[in-house]
């Protein structure tokens, strides 16, 4: 079974327009750009768009992963609670003739919009590459394997596969992740610290024969 993608936040507040826009909420990473693309000048669409690149699991009910709800005073009716304004799929209020509800699974509970999942904690790594002398600070997911470190780092140095992996001189398991690995996480006394680089975990990469490229 493949393994899910991880996103850290600030991967998902880069798509922050109505022409790219992820959330994500409950632990999950959604690209809802074919939603707004399919209601595109909805005024419905509003809340939805001004939380371009957020979080927004305060919006739904951890257990039953639905929106919230509360009891309308006017109707003594159970209702979405929606503070931002009524969104997408959400029903109206009261009943009305106009509003079409044949729309299947509401987006929130649509897996095709589904394209990762939220890192619970991300990490601080230096990787070293003992060729070049070149160093690059990169943020990853906790749970994030060694593998798929590299694929991040592979906009650096497109050869990061002709490379051992090394951390205190021993050869890194690059099916596992960093904790597995036994690299300590940096010391969260000084991650305000102008010299916050120094506390990060280096990896050093050293060369071997050949020019793998991914």
């Amino acid at each position: 079974m493949r393994r899910p993608r991880y996103f850290t936040p600030k991967e998902v507040s880069l798509h922050n327009t109505v022409k790219d826009i992820w959330v994500s909420y409950l632990g999950k990473v959604y690209d809802l750009t074919p939603l707004l693309e399919e209601y595109k000048g909805d005024v419905l669409l509003k809340p939805v768009a001004e939380c371009a690149g957020k979080d927004i699991s305060h919006w739904f009910d951890p257990k039953t992963k639905d929106i919230l709800t509360h009891v309308d005073p006017m109707t003594g009716c159970i209702k979405y609670y929606t503070p931002r304004g009524r969104f997408i799929h959400v029903p109206p209020p009261c009943p009305r003739t106009d509003w079409a509800n044949d729309f299947g699974k509401p987006w929130w509970k649509d897996n095709r919009y589904e394209v990762g999942l939220l890192s619970a904690k991300t990490r601080w790594i230096r990787i070293i590459n003992t060729l070049t002398s070149q160093e690059q600070r990169l943020e990853v997911c906790s749970e994030e394997t060694l593998d798929e470190i590299l694929q991040r780092y592979l906009c650096y140095n497109s050869h990061a596969a002709s490379y051992t992996w090394k951390h205190n001189g021993i050869n890194l398991d690059m099916s596992k992740t960093l904790r597995e690995n036994s690299i300590p996480e940096e010391d969260e006394f000084y991650c305000g610290s102008p010299d916050c680089n120094l506390f990060s975990p280096s990896i050093c990469l050293y060369f071997n024969d050949d020019l793998t490229e991914l």
